[in-house]
């Protein structure tokens, strides 16, 4: 019965709301605005965006790390993530219906190593600044009746653990709680929020992780082993591998999705 019924509904109506994926200005109808943008994953995410067609401000504390960041569809400026009153004046400005939260940092030790100092800046930076960009944002989408928030998190969270990441993989899992939360909060309202998690990935920060860790084993070569001998496929990600993630979560591609952990981290965490 209840398959005869399902084959009587029209089903049209709703096929034809759904996008179809396509290979360019997924993002046309889209302004994004990133944090962190100044290199890494929110440097190729932004990039990724502008090509598909989306409005981006990238933003970054460090403005040297935009100077060179140049594409018709991006506008860059300096932003302060842990300064609420900045963060209120530039998405008040901007009214994005794209919000890439990728700020954060990665603190190396383990509960032992941790200080006070470095729980209240992990926390401050990886799950604060989300909260307050999130909350200046949200009233935005909500009188446009829509938007998409992307959250970083990591599969080094509340999903596995890694060696000497104890503050950080706190935070990222703080990251996840806070995502399933508004998206709960608000999957009526036309809102979608999402994290992506992903392994180890290429970036400037983490060739600084790997010289640290080098120090200490008496090695770059020694240092970039560990960490690639923990990846299955036997290579760290791409920061462009992420930002397909970021594109296809901005885009409307993605409707249908919200609440979720994307794991993206070549088999990690099996």
């Amino acid at each position: 019965m209840l398959t005869t019924l399902l084959k009587q509904e029209k089903t049209k109506p709703t096929e034809e709301k759904v996008p179809l994926m396509t290979h360019q200005n997924r993002l046309s109808n889209k302004t994004a605005f990133v944090t962190a943008a100044g290199q890494g994953i929110g440097r190729a995410s932004a990039l990724a965006m502008a090509d598909q067609g989306a409005k981006v401000i990238a933003t970054d504390v460090n403005e040297q790390h935009l100077a060179d960041l140049m594409h018709e569809n991006i506008e860059t400026r300096t932003l302060d993530v842990l300064s609420e009153t900045d963060v209120y004046d530039a998405l008040n400005e901007v009214k994005p219906n794209v919000l890439f939260n990728c700020a954060g940092f990665v603190h190396h030790g383990t509960i032992l190593e941790c200080t006070a100092d470095e729980w209240d800046f992990a926390f401050a930076l990886n799950v604060r600044a989300m909260f307050i960009t999130t909350k200046a944002v949200l009233p935005h989408m909500l009188a446009n009746g829509s938007g998409s928030i992307i959250n970083m998190s990591s599969a080094v969270s509340s999903i596995i653990a890694a060696p000497n990441r104890f503050v950080y993989g706190t935070s990222k899992a703080a990251v996840i709680g806070l995502t399933k939360s508004i998206a709960k909060d608000f999957v009526t309202q036309g809102i979608r929020c999402n994290a992506i998690c992903p392994g180890t990935v290429e970036s400037p920060s983490w060739h600084d992780r790997v010289t640290a860790l080098g120090k200490e084993l008496g090695s770059y070569e020694a240092a970039l082993e560990q960490f690639v001998s923990r990846q299955p496929m036997g290579r760290v990600a791409s920061a462009v591998e992420i930002a397909n993630l970021v594109v296809y979560l901005a885009s409307d591609e993605s409707s249908f999705t919200t609440g979720q952990t994307h794991i993206i981290d070549g088999g990690w965490a099996g």
